[in-house]
């Protein structure tokens, strides 16, 4: 797999098309922050890391994250996640050139040498770095 954040974000927006709960996908430390950042900004009901074992070999145990969808009467919380930064274009911004996310109604998920943080955090610790994905 080339881009595992993009396919976590796919995995989201294909299950809220279909009003499915849970997402389960393979666990990373990026992954996980993204998905605490979308759990702490109330895009999504829970995060929570599960131990599973392979289907092969039964000895083999590994992580997956577990995200338990939003829904508001029906609807999905989020209405649009889009992945900014790709493999072959990265984008960043500096702290004077953050993003604002539908005039700051969403939020911007930026990687920063302080970790994973929404825009507005990092224009309140006045860092910048590469913008991850978009979410409103």
């Amino acid at each position: 797999m080339t881009d595992p954040i993009a396919d976590m974000l796919t995995r989201i927006r294909n299950a809220q098309a279909v009003n499915i709960q849970t997402v389960v996908l393979p666990m990373s430390k990026i992954k996980h922050g993204i998905a605490k950042i979308l759990e702490a900004g109330s895009w999504v009901e829970k995060v929570e890391i599960i131990k599973t074992s392979g289907k092969k070999n039964s000895s083999s145990i590994f992580n997956e994250i577990k995200i338990d969808l939003k829904y508001k009467n029906g609807r999905p919380a989020i209405t649009s996640l889009k992945k900014i930064s790709t493999p072959g274009r990265r984008v960043y911004a500096n702290k004077n050139e953050l993003p604002r996310v539908l005039n700051n109604l969403g939020i911007a998920i930026i990687s920063t040498p302080r970790g994973l943080m929404t825009n507005k955090e990092a224009k309140k610790q006045g860092v910048g770095g590469e913008v991850i994905c978009e979410i409103y």
